[in-house]
């Protein structure tokens, strides 16, 4: 209640201040809730909250290079499932800040998100799909030292739902244009650099470290339709925890290594990643350290696979696994794999190009576990740098667009996918993995005024897990404000049979939509820019509205 007295006085005195000087608000509200029905099919039973909502008010106000901001949130009388219970019947001010921008210096106090690098050391961010929000409560402060060299200080301590982390983050980053600073026209060259580290309080435990930091190095460059770059980062030894317990007082270091290289002109991509993650996860909490729910994480790990845009084609996906586990019952330690890219496109009037033209997409990604010996007595292991490790995922995908006249266009996919699936959802090895084909047909017909009509078929072929799925989705939009859907995701294998279905539409004008389904979920991975977060099977009425202004 203080924060909302604070911010609503804050508020207040900018209202004035703007009614004097040529000052501009913004920000913008979305609402998500759910009302959740028992579903004797699912065995799912609705909870005592069976209504959830989370809601997010942001509020800004600039004035010529200041500019402030608070965000609310409320989760009465719940959160939405699936998201981490720390949120459940809280509402507050979550965060806010001041800011402070010119030509050469950009100076946050409050809550900020920042990024070093890719990401791979220091990413702090938000995705309200996810729950995620890891922003940093302190200070940040970015440099230009000169044209070619700018800097960036962060200090402070994460976000915890409404609290703060237990250990404090401090980093510090620099980019350098290497064909600036030496007048180098052919190429460009980018040379980067960084530290972060984490401090926290041992309670006395004098086998824990007070801190441990990271420190990383990049480097990209580009010459003329061809570009590459690595970036290596080592973490200083930490204890491994499982289940917010020190499972061993020994101190095992981490490393991270990404490669990238790809090459693009007119018509033709191709882009290729190699990453290797040893012990590499980095929470702000030591104690946080492998959370289902995503909370206190302070570097970014995506699972580097393409991002699917199907029913079916999102059955089965990849959570990263930069771990270290040495347990009776699972040994881990990291993972190795690559990502490959092909975009082709075939020109018009060429036999297989046709009047429009045909575009072709190829992804092919691979991911292991470290090839490593492990003692579980004595906490020990050596993990080769690449060898045979387990296989965790493996996917190939192709994907066809053509446009067959003004009105009509099409998508052919293709997927083939393996998956350990017990160890993307956060178990132990399993014990069989999965193999899956799947294809998809989309269709497009466009009419005039906005109007438009699209069908996707779908089938997934497998002899594991739950077998064959076939599903559907006929989307309808009126114009360009209104649509409507049905789909339906039917499991026809599996031992029960069952429809995963969903109607719903949404309205759009202006700066507002407003989204409703009522159907059923399946259980299982969502995943978001390849961070995913697990939601259990459920039956309801969901509704999303979001007002920007």
């Amino acid at each position: 209640m203080k924060k909302i007295v604070i911010l609503v006085t804050l508020l207040s005195n900018l209202y004035l201040i703007n009614a004097q000087e040529n000052g501009s608000f913004y920000g913008g509200l979305e609402s998500n809730s759910q009302w959740l029905q028992t579903d004797k099919g699912l065995n799912f039973v609705a909870p005592e909250d069976q209504f959830r909502a989370n809601n997010y008010v942001l509020m800004n106000y600039n004035l010529g290079k200041f500019t402030a901001g608070a965000q609310y949130e409320s989760y009465l009388p719940s959160g939405l499932l699936g998201y981490s219970p720390i949120y459940d019947n809280q509402n507050d001010i979550a965060t806010y800040y001041f800011n402070y921008k010119d030509e050469n210096l950009d100076v946050t106090a409050g809550y900020f998100y920042e990024q070093f690098g890719s990401g791979l050391i220091l990413r702090s961010w938000e995705d309200r799909q996810l729950g995620l929000n890891n922003a940093i409560k302190g200070l940040n402060i970015k440099f230009n030292a000169t044209k070619d060299l700018s800097l960036k200080a962060v200090f402070g301590k994460q976000r915890y739902g409404f609290e703060e982390s237990a250990g404090t983050i401090q980093g510090i980053d620099a980019d350098l244009s290497l064909s600036g600073a030496l007048n180098i026209e052919s190429v460009d060259i980018q040379l980067g650099a960084s530290y972060v580290g984490r401090y926290q309080d041992t309670n006395g435990n004098e086998a824990l470290p007070t801190t441990v930091g990271a420190y990383g190095g990049r480097l990209d460059f580009i010459i003329d339709n061809f570009y590459a770059g690595v970036e290596a980062i080592v973490k200083d030894p930490d204890v491994i925890v499982n289940e917010e317990q020190i499972s061993s007082n020994k101190l095992y270091d981490g490393t991270a290594l990404q490669v990238n290289a790809g090459y693009a002109k007119k018509g033709l991509g191709i882009n290729a990643t190699f990453r290797r993650l040893e012990n590499f996860s980095f929470y702000s909490d030591r104690f946080a350290e492998g959370n289902i729910y995503n909370q206190q994480v302070v570097n970014y790990v995506p699972g580097l696979t393409k991002q699917q845009d199907y029913l079916l084609t999102n059955l089965y996906v990849y959570n990263p696994q930069p771990r270290l586990i040495i347990e009776s019952f699972d040994q881990r330690s990291g993972e190795v794999g690559t990502q490959f890219d092909l975009f082709y496109s075939f020109k018009k009037g060429t036999s297989l190009g046709g009047k429009y033209g045909t575009k072709l997409a190829m992804n092919f990604s691979y991911w292991g576990g470290l090839d490593a010996e492990y003692n579980i007595e004595n906490r020990w292991y050596k993990a080769k740098f690449i060898g045979k490790g387990h296989q965790l995922f493996r996917d190939f995908n192709l994907e066809i667009k053509k446009k067959w006249s003004k009105n009509w266009s099409s998508v052919l996919t293709y997927q083939n996918v393996i998956v350990d699936k017990a160890i993307v959802e956060g178990g132990p090895l399993g014990k069989k993995s999965i193999l899956a084909n799947i294809g998809v047909i989309e269709a497009t017909r466009r009419f005039d005024n906005g109007k438009a009509a699209r069908f996707v078929v779908q089938h997934l072929w497998s002899e594991d897990d739950r077998k064959n799925w076939a599903a559907g989705v006929v989307e309808y939009n009126f114009s360009t404000r209104l649509a409507l859907y049905v789909a339906d995701n039917y499991n026809y294998g599996g031992v029960d049979k069952i429809h995963y279905y969903s109607v719903g539409g949404s309205y759009s004008k202006g700066n507002t939509r407003l989204g409703i389904n009522y159907g059923r979920q399946r259980g299982g991975l969502i995943c978001i820019g390849g961070v995913c977060r697990f939601v259990p099977s459920n039956t309801g009425l969901s509704a999303n509205l979001t007002v920007a202004f």
